[in-house]
């Protein structure tokens, strides 16, 4: 059950999406969402003066608090219960700080997606907030082009949930299904046989036999799980590029969420993200739960 969601927000062009899902899912909960605004003390320019420095900082919360108050205007309009925080430091570390003082079930992030200097600006960030803690966390694309609070959500539809048979992969479905529950979404649940790491042209059958057999218990596992719930669901072993057959198969059903384990796709260390998860967060219009 969801009680505390927390929303990161400075207030960037196009976080609408990110603002309307928090608040969707808090008002679906019944969950208190905190809205937290990090004055980064690290976007200082180099030897600013003491006196330059308060100044900047000063426009900095300011900045900070009239990020919290609108995401509390649209609350209070929608009867969601919303506690506004600006802290200061590096941005990163208060997120994390935060979820662990007040006991956060998700985080709900805007992201523009990995690339070149966005990625050293803010996706790394949110990758950091992902691969450094265990609360579940909601990525949503920051649209540019969205100046508007979305309306008229019926939100969560289609929900597709990717595992490799991993702890992770299992453990990043729990609260992907709960979402499900709440909005009584249908839940896709799909295993992809790496073709890139597997050559199965040349393959015997017995070796191809065997990767099919392991997907089909591992997405097994987790069509379990959903069923438990009373939740439609269906389950799939595809082959390919997991990451393009994942993005492919979401975009083929409408998804509405993509669901994947933060370390179990394809990691090196239990320090970085999955480069198939990562690839995912990069290229996703969907929103990506990862856990």
């Amino acid at each position: 059950m969801y009680q505390t969601i927390l929303l990161p927000t400075d207030g960037s062009a196009g976080a609408a999406e990110a603002i309307a899902r928090a608040l969707d899912l808090a008002r679906a909960t019944d969950a208190t969402l905190h809205a937290l605004s990090v004055v980064d003390t690290g976007a200082e320019p180099p030897g600013v003066s003491d006196a330059n420095r308060a100044e900047f900082r000063e426009k900095a919360r300011t900045r900070s608090r009239a990020a919290t108050q609108t995401v509390d205007e649209h609350g209070q309009k929608l009867g969601v219960d919303v506690v506004e925080a600006v802290r200061e430091g590096v941005p990163h570390e208060a997120i994390r700080e935060y979820a662990d003082e007040h006991d956060v079930d998700l985080i709900v992030m805007g992201t523009q997606g990995w690339t070149g200097h966005e990625r050293a600006r803010l996706g790394s960030t949110t990758e950091r907030v992902i691969t450094l803690g265990d609360v579940p966390i909601m990525t949503v694309r920051l649209d540019g082009d969205v100046t508007d609070l979305p309306t008229g959500y019926g939100m969560y539809d289609h929900v597709v949930i990717a595992t490799d048979g991993s702890d992770e992969a299992a453990r990043a479905a729990e609260p992907a299904l709960e979402i499900a529950e709440h909005y009584g979404a249908d839940v896709h649940v799909i295993y992809v046989v790496d073709t890139e790491t597997y050559d199965l042209e040349d393959a015997p059958r017995s070796i191809v036999g065997l990767l099919k057999e392991g997907g089909q218990k591992a997405t097994e596992t987790i069509a379990d799980l959903a069923r438990e719930r009373n939740l439609p669901v269906d389950a799939d072993v595809l082959r390919g590029r997991p990451d393009e057959e994942i993005l492919a198969f979401a975009d083929g059903v409408e998804a509405d969420l993509i669901v994947v384990g933060t370390r179990g796709l394809s990691a090196t260390t239990d320090r970085l993200l999955g480069s198939v998860t990562a690839r995912i967060l990069e290229r996703a219009e969907t929103p990506v739960m990862t856990r």
